[in-house]
């Protein structure tokens, strides 16, 4: 029996799977597709509620790992992911933090070890189309480069043909959404720009996801502990959907039709899969 139609997002915490995928998620669910969200790990060093950081004698882990899910719960079900599967590793907290060496982080785990999992669920739902931060993490975040590692190698040992992209930023888009964000008053993230973004020919797939983009806003709105760290939410409802209405991916495994890019992650595909059968 043919597996049904199915994309998987590989994402490393809570709030990830709507920054750079909140749009395909909700677009494919919407149109019938299988959606599974696989996030990597508990989000135990995010903001606990209040605001309060980690290092703070009040920064509870444990509250914040299950405040966190129940965020993550609420973004899937506006999302419509069908499948949320969670890995439980543990957050290292962002680049150059103490975390990133402690024992048991993700970011430290043996790469094999912490795909495991995740080549079980690759086996389970079968994907034709994974979605997962490239090989610099997105932005440099440990997590994400592990989620990556963790990705590459599940396919491989679970005899996956999937179709592997990566989110992305045309470089030549960096510039300008610098200058909105200070026409609009607001402090654009630091960013290393010589790493971040791609050049305009290597994006694979352009994805119009215009009419999910309330949507996704409503997502990110859902991690609302996190809210000080989600830069994104300090857009205004019409700046963030002419902003993050078009998600974009270039191709590290598999192959698409030419012309690229493509306006679909499964072209070639559905012609094979039943779209309709769901799960």
């Amino acid at each position: 029996m043919e597996s049904p139609l199915t994309l998987m997002a590989v994402h490393a915490h809570p709030d990830d799977e709507a920054s750079t995928t909140g749009g395909i998620l909700a677009r494919y669910a919407a149109e019938g597709v299988r959606t599974v969200l696989v996030t990597c790990t508990n989000g135990e060093l995010g903001d606990a509620p209040g605001g309060i950081k980690p290092g703070d004698p009040a920064h509870d882990e444990a509250a914040v790992a299950a405040s966190r899910r129940g965020e993550l719960a609420e973004s899937c079900r506006l999302l419509g992911v069908q499948h949320l599967e969670m890995l439980g590793y543990h957050d290292s907290g962002m680049a150059g933090w103490e975390g990133n060496n402690a024992p048991g982080a993700f970011a430290t785990l043996r790469v094999e070890d912490a795909a495991a999992p995740l080549v079980a669920l690759i086996r389970r739902y079968q994907p034709q189309v994974v979605v997962t931060y490239d090989e610099y993490g997105f932005y440099g975040h440990p997590d994400h480069i592990q989620a990556n590692r963790i990705t590459q190698a599940a396919l491989q040992a679970g005899g996956s043909a999937a179709r592997l992209f990566y989110p992305a930023i045309r470089r030549s888009r960096l510039a300008t959404f610098r200058d909105r964000m200070i026409e609009m008053g607001l402090e654009p993230p630091p960013i290393d720009e010589t790493r971040m973004g791609v050049p305009d020919e290597a994006i694979a797939a352009t994805l119009d996801c215009h009419e999910y983009a309330a949507t996704k806003r409503a997502a990110l709105s859902a991690h609302g502990s996190q809210e000080e760290n989600l830069f994104f939410l300090r857009l205004d409802a019409n700046a963030f959907v002419e902003m993050f209405g078009r998600e974009e991916f270039t191709l590290a495994r598999g192959t698409v039709p030419d012309p690229r890019p493509v306006d679909d992650l499964f072209a070639g595909l559905r012609e094979s899969v039943g779209a309709d059968t769901r799960a």
